[in-house]
């Protein structure tokens, strides 16, 4: 049990190790206020509406409008330093770490031999059986 339990923490801590490394952008294209198209590492798709006032924008007689297609950009920049040494912890961090330490060391281990407190006394002489004296049976 103990080593699936390792196992599966270590899958675990792996991802996220990866996720709080890993950087990404996410590109969204509007057209007015109608999202298009969402894209993650890539240039999201255009509703084609910036070709039609390029084509117009050649005329002189017309003049520009301005476009109603907007694109954003989100990114996420992941961390560079995963190696925290623990000479940079401070005085109340490192005391709550051994206090954590200290109170849990105890708590997955198990007892060397089956322990039953009353196992020296014996039980009570039965004078009268109760249940056929008070007629209550199980059935």
């Amino acid at each position: 049990m103990k080593k699936y339990f390792n196992t599966i923490l270590a899958v675990v801590m792996s991802f996220v190790v990866l996720c709080s490394t890993m950087s990404f952008t996410i590109n969204m294209h509007y057209c007015g206020k109608t999202l298009v198209d969402v894209a993650v590492f890539k240039e999201a798709k255009t509703c084609g509406m910036e070709m039609q006032q390029t084509l117009n924008s050649f005329d002189n007689n017309i003049v520009k409008k301005k476009g109603c297609c907007t694109d954003k950009q989100l990114a996420y920049e992941g961390q560079d330093e995963l190696k925290v040494s623990i000479d940079k912890l401070t005085f109340e961090q490192q005391i709550f770490i051994a206090s954590l330490y200290i109170s849990y060391i105890d708590l997955f281990e198990g007892l060397e031999q089956n322990i039953v407190p009353f196992k020296e006394y014996p039980p009570p002489f039965l004078v009268k059986d109760i249940h056929v004296l008070h007629e209550t049976f199980l059935i």
